[in-house]
């Protein structure tokens, strides 16, 4: 198989809802730098994939509309926080298939302050299953993201007797990396005190800084075919050495840490590696779904970076930045970067680009060769990507 090769990427400072700027100019900046980057014109672009979750139909139009009119198909994808490395996804299979040669695939969000809820109260909820579970093990009402990431982070202190300072542990590991990225919503650090004397949020062991915040942004990659590459000399190509997607089984619905995805993100990975030939060990750099930092150490093991219930032991190693096995979420990830929902995915994808071309500024991962792309949607699916060069 033929590797599909992320040609440039762009994106823009993440920030709070009230700051930004409207979808479709924040869309647009990063198209533009993502076109640049890449160095084609727009009239090479074949087909255009937006990923957004709130907004009305055909958004993605309106925000290419600000780049060109020049009536290539524009597909927009909805697929929970895991929208924008659908995108990727469904990007990636357009190109293999032959259809197109050139796709921009682009994601963006305005998003409103406070937690995540539903905008839909007429009709069933896709979560419904989820909250079966959630009502079996007891666990205190709340809205859904933070019911779901609060009850895994629950049950695994229970099952894997662990404290949760685990948690504030990997928080304190993200800020200190986000403070070299000049795109990060947070760049101040903090310490594992601060995070356990914040505003408890969920049950009494969650706080508000073991949770990323609500936020605006927007960014955009051009990927291409190998030939096509090869023919307008794209300079700073990374590929995607191989990817894979999941949904639920009947498995997430046993306990709450397979309700977040722990079981989908197995899944995706065991088949994203064997299609690259390589194994966890292998990956220099990460980029994973860290929405709540009980998820990260969840998917330290679901990615198979550790064994079942070592994730603590590779936190007290310090295996999960820098000096370490993995340097796992060099960006700040989704806890300090930011999670504008739709941008998300293509922002990991972009991080993970300018590492792996050793663009990453004062964060550079030396010597990167390899990068993982992890990321989450509840209802559900998840999107596992391999990056080389």
């Amino acid at each position: 198989m033929k590797n599909v090769i992320v040609a440039g990427v762009g994106m823009t400072k993440f920030c709070k809802p009230g700051l930004h700027e409207p979808y479709r100019v924040m869309a647009s900046k990063a198209i533009k730098d993502a076109i640049a980057d890449a160095g084609i014109n727009v009239s090479q672009i074949e087909q255009g994939y937006a990923s957004y979750i709130y907004g009305d139909s055909t958004c993605g139009q309106h925000a290419f509309y600000d780049v060109a009119q020049s009536g290539i198909p524009i597909i927009n994808v909805n697929n929970n926080c895991s929208s924008g490395s659908t995108a990727l996804y469904v990007a990636r299979q357009a190109i293999l298939s032959g259809e197109v040669e050139c796709a921009v695939v682009f994601g963006f969000e305005e998003m409103q302050p406070g937690a995540l809820g539903s905008h839909w109260e007429d009709r069933e909820s896709p979560f419904d299953r989820a909250n079966l579970v959630y009502d079996k093990f007891d666990i205190p009402n709340a809205p859904i993201a933070l019911r779901a990431f609060g009850a895994a982070g629950k049950h695994y202190m229970e099952k894997y007797n662990v404290s949760r300072d685990i948690f504030a542990k990997v928080a304190v590991k993200s800020r200190s990396h986000a403070i070299n990225n000049p795109l990060s919503l947070f760049t101040k650090s903090i310490t594992v005190e601060e995070v356990l004397n914040d505003k408890v949020i969920f049950d009494e062991y969650m706080t508000r800084t073991m949770a990323c915040p609500p936020t605006c942004g927007a960014a955009a990659a051009i990927l291409c075919s190998e030939n096509f590459a090869q023919k307008y000399s794209v300079k700073n190509g990374v590929k995607i050495l191989g990817q894979a997607m999941a949904t639920d089984t009947q498995e997430s619905w046993k306990d709450p840490i397979f309700s977040v995805g722990a079981g989908m993100t197995a899944n995706a990975a065991e088949k994203a590696f064997n299609i690259a030939g390589i194994s966890p060990q292998d990956i220099d750099v990460i980029e994973l779904h860290d929405c709540f930092t009980t998820n990260e150490v969840i998917s330290y093991e679901a990615l198979g970076l550790c064994k079942e219930g070592e994730a603590v032991k590779l936190i007290s190693d310090n295996d999960h930045t820098y000096g370490g096995k993995f340097v796992i979420g060099p960006s700040g990830g989704l806890m300090s970067k930011g999670h504008p929902i739709g941008a998300t995915g293509i922002a990991q994808c972009a991080e993970l680009s300018w590492h792996l071309r050793g663009q990453a500024g004062k964060r550079q991962v030396e010597g990167a060769r390899l990068g993982l792309q992890h990321n989450v949607g509840l209802g559900g699916a998840v999107v596992v990507t391999i990056y080389g060069n």
